[in-house]
């Protein structure tokens, strides 16, 4: 079995998304339930609590059955609230994840990691970016991310959404060249164009011969790699171009 090791420990990814699902649910819990979400189109902060607790539900039952399933729960029930139906589905999974070793196998979309250790990670930054997304949509400051976390984060987003989703969606870039990303001491490369796309760490020098290379604090970078900050979040050195085709495939592989 292959497995794609992330930078921060698997105890740790555990820890981090129980924290930041009942900071999610509390955030819902404050804010107006149809306030619209700049982040998603069409989405309202009610729709984004139902689509998380939905997912929680889902991968839990997926990691039951070792299969992605035909249903589950996508709705609070019957006088359940939107904060209700987060926790529950949070409490159910945590659960089911710390009652496996993270390097159990399980069912997974990615070929590179099919353990239990891919949804502890997986769902992390699921809930941190809705989380960032309902504190957005409610007009508050959003949380900080933790530094751990968003380099974390910045890995799978690379690493997973580019590296692995652009190709199993059949999206390439159209013009040939490297982004240098760098955060802290991490760096990486993304390379595309119209017969590559692909992203792996790499040494700081590596990034740094990059066509283009983006820097910004860990939570800054991780935001703007998930369409969540601005593009005056993170520093660009370079042409751009290649920096812009980054960020516009990403917004294709995460939407």
């Amino acid at each position: 079995m292959s497995r794609e090791h992330g930078p921060v420990d698997q105890g740790r990814l555990l820890t981090a998304l129980g924290i930041e699902g009942r900071l999610l649910a509390e955030a819902v819990h404050a804010a107006p339930a149809e306030a619209p979400v700049p982040a998603c189109p069409g989405w309202t902060i009610a729709e984004v609590a139902r689509h998380v607790g939905s997912l929680y539900r889902m991968v839990r039952r997926r990691l039951a059955d070792g299969r992605s399933p035909d249903d589950w729960p996508r709705d609070p029930e019957p006088g359940q609230s939107l904060q209700g139906f987060l926790v529950a589905g949070l409490s159910d999974l945590l659960d089911e994840l710390a009652a496996h070793d993270p390097e159990e196998r399980a069912d997974t979309w990615w070929p590179a990691d099919r353990t239990y250790g891919f949804w502890r990670r997986r769902m992390l930054h699921e809930t941190v970016v809705h989380r960032v997304d309902v504190e957005q949509a409610a007009g508050a400051d959003p949380r900080g991310v933790p530094d751990d976390v968003a380099i974390d984060g910045i890995d799978e987003v690379l690493t997973l959404w580019f590296g692995q989703k652009l190709p199993m969606l059949g999206l390439t870039g159209t013009k040939a060249g490297s982004v240098g990303v760098r955060a802290g001491a991490h760096s990486w490369i993304a390379r595309a164009g119209p017969d590559t796309t692909e992203a792996w760490r790499c040494s700081a020098e590596e990034a740094e011969a990059a066509d283009d290379v983006v820097t910004a604090k860990p939570a800054q970078l991780y935001l703007w790699l998930w369409g969540r900050a601005s593009l005056t979040a993170v520093t660009v050195r370079g042409v751009h171009d290649q920096a812009a085709q980054l960020w516009a495939l990403l917004r294709l592989a995460t939407r």
